[in-house]
Order: structure tokens, then C-alpha cells, then sequence
């Protein structure tokens, strides 16, 4: 467990929630809490039925309730100060970065909130997986932040860097691919100047999340480990979400590396993934093209002209259907919650009539 909030400075005045990205929109947004005697805070980290919230009156490890949604890094709070301090409410979340939960639940997990720029990382040192990338930039897409692609450790490429980051840049339009190498400083200041406002580093274990946020920071304070040689997999260095913020401005959330990234409710992230795709399809013939045996498909003639390769319509076909698949998981869930309190309505309904009847 790294010791993130102690290499800190403490703050001193509500100038630093600023520095943490408090804005009037949230000010605005706090005026019923502030009412209240609530303190707005920055959740940090979460741990097991606390969390470590940044306040313009220091650092504060707050208690919160098991409630629906619970607080996650990034969130904005409002805060009840005093000896035994509790988070009582989250203000509503600008964007947010959500992912099936490993439990294949209908409930998503939530990785950050309140997240401006999305760092979708890959090392060079390995052959960076075309799906796992799609996936990511589907997840960044959909939260309402900006992806920036970052191929890492371009001192140890197996390929020539340009060649990969050519690769990479066609399975993310719209977002910048960049190569960099935290040793050697290849990139750094392109990529330092393209982060604004809250950062979030995605990537599986071994794609150098760590070490790059370290550059970033200036300063070795995120938790760094070996990857094996023969897979470039490495172990899970960083074990909580944690926000940090950077001495040229703005704040970074590193998060531990991602084994299963299973998209949840993410059509309109996973089209701009494959916004060729989407293109072509409004050339089709059919409005409802399934662009698998129609006449006049113009993405099946873009694959059959070798202009569109099989993979790409394959990985899209895949992430369509596991987002269709967990939306219908959504509101099957919304439609028991509704049922269950309905019926909880009408128990109590029969339990009043009962007990009225009783005292006549």
C-alpha cells in the first residue's frame, strides 16, 4: 500500500479544492449542503467503509454508509466535520469511467468520477492487443472524457515505435496516439502537454501506468514492479484508486491494472470506437443493415476491398452485443427494484389496514 496522501502538501484554503478541480458548476451544486452545515471534499481513496477525502481544511478519513451508490476516487462530497467525521452525500457525477463488475452483475463497477482526460496505456515492449485497446478507448469514450492513447516504454519496442503507433492510431480515431518512453523522457513534454484537469491511467498490469504517473509526478510516489519477460505481465503494484495531484496543475488517478474490461451499457462509446464502421454503414442499402448477408452492404464491401479488415467488423459485432447485453441487464434490474418497492408498499399498506382493524 503506497503512502500517496502523506507525500502531499496539506492544504490550506478552498484555493486548493480548485487546485483539485472545484469549479462553480460544483460550488452551485453544494449550495443545499452548505446549508446544511456540509463541508465539500475530494474523495482520494476509498477503502473498506471509509475514505480519505481532501477538504479546504486538510486531509479527512470520513466513515460512509453502505448506500446505493457508494463513494468511488474523483467523487466530489459533502462532508460532516467533526470528531468522527462522514461523508454524507455525492454530488452528481460529471463523467464517470464504469465497467461490467466482475461479478457479471447488472450493476457496473465505477472506476473514477468527475474525470477530464482518459490515458489508455500499452507498453511497446509487448505486442499491444487490439481488442484490449478497443475496449479501453470504448470505456473512455462512453464516460465523457477524453481518451489519449499512450504507448509506453519506447525504449524497449520489439517493433519500431512508429510503425506500432501507426497501428494503434487506426483502432482509435478521434484520439491522440502517442509514443513514450519514462526512461529515456521520448514524449514526455508532447504528453504532458495534451493532460487537462483530472487524469485517469487505464491499462492492464504491466503497461507501465505506474512509472509513467511517477514521471508525470516528478517524483517516485506511485508503487512501481517487474513485469515478466516472456508475456511483459506484471503484477498489481497498485492495489486502491488514488488521486494525486501534479505539480503543473491538475490531478491524476492512478488505478491497479485491469484483467477483465467488460464494457457495460456502452453503445454510443463503442460506435466512436469504430466510427469508420459507423460511416460506412450509412451508405448501406438498408437502414437496419446487420452487415452480415444484405445487398448493398457498403461495410461488407469495405471488408471484401480489403479496406476494412475482417478483425476490426469482428471486434465491433462483439462489444455491440456485450453492451446490448448489459443495458438489458440494467433495466431488467430497474424493473425488480420498481417491483420490490411496490410490493414493499403494499405489505406495509396491509400491515396499517390490519392493525386499524384490530383497534375498531
Amino acid at each position: 500500500m503506497s503512502s500517496t496522501f502523506f507525500l502531499q502538501d496539506s492544504p490550506e484554503s478552498e484555493d486548493v479544492l480548485r487546485a483539485y478541480g472545484w469549479d462553480e458548476a460544483f460550488d452551485d451544486a453544494f449550495t443545499a449542503h452548505r446549508s446544511a452545515g456540509l463541508t465539500p471534499g475530494r474523495v482520494a481513496r476509498v477503502d473498506r467503509g471509509h475514505a480519505t477525502v481532501v477538504t479546504a481544511d486538510g486531509w479527512l478519513r470520513v466513515a460512509w454508509s453502505t448506500a446505493d451508490e457508494p463513494p468511488c476516487t474523483g467523487d466530489w462530497a459533502a462532508v460532516r466535520p467533526g470528531d468522527q467525521p462522514e461523508l454524507v452525500a455525492l454530488l452528481p457525477r460529471r463523467t464517470a469511467i464504469a465497467r461490467s463488475s466482475a461479478s457479471r452483475t447488472s450493476r457496473p463497477q465505477v472506476l473514477a468520477a468527475n474525470i477530464d482526460t482518459v490515458v489508455v496505456t500499452a507498453t511497446l515492449a509487448t505486442d499491444a492487443p487490439a481488442g484490449r485497446i478497443e475496449r479501453m478507448l470504448a470505456l473512455a469514450w462512453e464516460s465523457g472524457a477524453v481518451p489519449v492513447v499512450v504507448l509506453t516504454n519506447a525504449d524497449r519496442s520489439r517493433r519500431p515505435a512508429g510503425e506500432v503507433r501507426d497501428e494503434v492510431a487506426a483502432l482509435a480515431p478521434g484520439a491522440e496516439t502517442l509514443v513514450v518512453s519514462s526512461v529515456t523522457g521520448e514524449g514526455m513534454d508532447v504528453l504532458a502537454a495534451v493532460l487537462t484537469g483530472t487524469i485517469v491511467l487505464l491499462g492492464p498490469s504491466g503497461a507501465g501506468k505506474s512509472t509513467l504517473g511517477n514521471a508525470l509526478l516528478g517524483a517516485d510516489v506511485l508503487a512501481t514492479g517487474e513485469v515478466r519477460e516472456g508475456d511483459g505481465k506484471g503484477r498489481h503494484t497498485t492495489v486502491h484508486r488514488e488521486l494525486v495531484r501534479l505539480p503543473g496543475g491538475g490531478v491524476l488517478i492512478d488505478t491497479p491494472g485491469l484483467r477483465a474490461v467488460g464494457v457495460h451499457d456502452s453503445e454510443a462509446g463503442v460506435q466512436q470506437v469504430f466510427a469508420e464502421i459507423e460511416e460506412l454503414a450509412a451508405d448501406c442499402r438498408f437502414s437496419d443493415c446487420a452487415h452480415e448477408t444484405e445487398p448493398g452492404c457498403a461495410v461488407l464491401a469495405a471488408i471484401n476491398d480489403g479496406s476494412l479488415p475482417q478483425r476490426r467488423l469482428d471486434s465491433y459485432r462483439k462489444l455491440l452485443r456485450e453492451a446490448a447485453w448489459a443495458a438489458s441487464r440494467h433495466d431488467a434490474r430497474l424493473r425488480a427494484e420498481r417491483e420490490n418497492q411496490w410490493k414493499a408498499i403494499i405489505r406495509h399498506q396491509r400491515a396499517t389496514y390490519k392493525f386499524r382493524d384490530k383497534q375498531l
